[in-house]
């Protein structure tokens, strides 16, 4: 017996652990809310490419956002009438590109981009390999005046980081020196603009690249990429604002392009631009969260009830409450002792409710059961079968739940309505167990058995309909292995229900006084 219950307990223990680590997954993983109603930040990025095409063939690539600083892409849409389309998977770049055989004059095409910074973390951007050493297009005075530069930030530095500040430092003080307005030349800007300062690091054999991206912000338009510098040291990476010598990423910074690459490339056609515009909206965070793992293809969602249709996925809602209403029927039956008309009837009872609402059930329940004992008991004069006895009665149970019906609807009733909702042949073989035990137990035990039921399922019902039990259930079933543990756990239990404790009360008050 002692092994029996180690083995019990093992597996009780196995499957807690399971549907336990499950639904952490779910939820640190594949980011899936554990609490009803959170709603997430989904930004909308559409990129505006326009140019003139010259009547000839035509191709379009444009750069494509492969992740980073926390966000991920939930939907991508490419607008391109008479367009043909493919995406360019790349390591270093994700692209789209546009492709058609003749076109000519005033041409527009639209990419549409979704993300969402579904897991709730600070920014963090994938680590890379760092790139080769960016070749160093200087010569000249200018060459001169960056290792000048170079070596001035490296006396005032101790490592990668601090080089690359005190660099960004000396590029922007507002009154630069000489060899810094040497640099400042070359851009068209007022400043040095960030491909020159990737080849001031490579100078002094830091591995650097410019990276560009959004600063997300709702309701813009016209919107151009803004230049950030990565830098690589020590296993880790460094962001600089090129501009502001200020050091890492924004929360709203939604990288785009990465390294080297162009961010636009239209063969056959001129004068070709690229504009951004951005709007935000809240949505549901489970949505996203089931959007993003079906495009990642996770297969602990694609082998769900997620991947059902609608239709069942609705059914499966209610479907996998009952397992909370067995754990409820398990605790009061074996730990309180309430004894109940049938062993899970007041299951049936709560779903029911959860279509009618919990007082008109109850009423209706009351009405029904009511009659049907009063003409249960005119049938037992008759001497009938049992088979036929009961068929009479579900005839009288269907019978009775019309006429509710009709009765309610003349009197404008709409909740009585849903008392089709109930189990009729359930109904009725509850009432031919009433009356059997009103004939051999008395009146009193049927009170007890009925009101237990309707107590055991009015107990069930407020638990089912509870909203954060509904998303729990449906959007973490694993946590049926948990339920199933703990049923496996009662049902290990002998001991003396509350009922009997209190029943037993006078009789251990009575050996206390003995003693004394």
């Amino acid at each position: 017996m002692h092994r029996e219950k180690l083995q019990l307990y093992l597996i009780a223990l196995l499957l807690i652990a399971l549907g336990t680590g499950l639904t952490l997954y779910k939820h640190f993983t594949l980011d899936f809310p554990l609490l009803p109603g959170e709603r997430q930040q989904l930004w909308t990025i559409e990129a505006q490419i326009s140019f003139q095409a010259q009547n000839k063939p035509v191709m379009v690539s444009l750069a494509r956002p492969s992740g980073g600083n926390g966000y991920q892409t939930v939907q991508e849409d490419f607008a391109s009438s008479g367009y043909g389309f493919a995406l360019k998977e790349n390591e270093t770049q994700n692209r789209a590109q546009w492709t058609k055989r003749l076109a000519d004059g005033k041409q527009t095409i639209y990419y549409r981009l979704q993300a969402s910074r579904l897991d709730h973390q600070p920014p963090v951007t994938p680590l890379t390999t760092a790139p080769e050493l960016a070749a160093v297009d200087l010569d000249g005075p200018v060459m001169t005046a960056a290792r000048a530069i170079v070596d001035e930030a490296q006396q005032q530095s101790a490592d990668n980081q601090s080089l690359t500040v005190q660099l960004l430092q000396l590029l922007n003080n507002p009154a630069p020196s000489q060899d810094v307005q040497v640099l400042q030349n070359l851009s068209s800007g007022s400043g040095v603009d960030a491909e020159t300062i990737v080849q001031l690091l490579a100078l002094a054999k830091i591995p650097a690249r410019v990276i560009k991206g959004i600063e997300l912000e709702d309701r813009r338009r016209n919107q151009a990429l803004v230049s950030r510098i990565e830098v690589f040291s020590e296993n880790k990476q460094l962001y600089f604002d090129p501009a502001h010598s200020v050091e890492g990423l924004s929360e709203n910074f939604l990288i785009w392009q990465q390294g080297g690459t162009s961010l636009l490339d239209v063969s056959g056609g001129q004068d070709s631009q690229v504009r951004f515009s951005t709007l935000v909206n809240d949505t549901s965070a489970r949505t996203l969260a089931l959007r993003s793992a079906k495009a990642e293809q996770a297969t602990l969602i694609d082998f769900s009830i997620y991947s059902l249709p609608v239709a069942d996925q609705n059914a499966f809602k209610t479907i996998l409450l009952v397992p909370i209403g067995t754990l409820i029927v398990v605790f009061l039956r074996v730990i309180v002792g309430i004894r109940t008309s049938g062993t899970f009837m007041p299951i049936l009872m709560a779903l029911a409710f959860i279509q009618t609402t919990l007082l008109t059930g109850l009423a209706i329940f009351i009405v029904v059961v009511s009659i049907g004992l009063w003409i249960r008991s005119a049938l037992s004069n008759l001497n009938l079968l049992l088979v036929a006895r009961i068929s009479s009665v579900v005839i009288v149970v269907i019978g009775i739940m019309a006429t509710l019906s009709i009765i309610s609807f003349k009197l404008g009733l709409e909740q009585v309505l849903t008392v089709t909702f109930f189990p009729m042949i359930i109904l009725a073989w509850t009432i031919e167990r009433m009356s059997i035990l009103w004939e051999e137990e008395g009146a009193r035990e049927v009170l007890t058995q009925g009101s237990g039921s309707l107590l055991v399922a009015s107990l069930a019902y407020l638990l089912m309909t509870n909203p954060l039990v509904e998303h729990l259930t449906f959007n973490f079933p694993e946590l049926l292995l948990v339920m199933l543990a703990i049923n496996l756990l009662l049902g290990q239990y002998t001991g003396y229900r509350l009922t009997e404790l209190v029943r037993f009360e006078p009789l251990v008050r009575h050996k206390g006084q003995s003693h004394d």
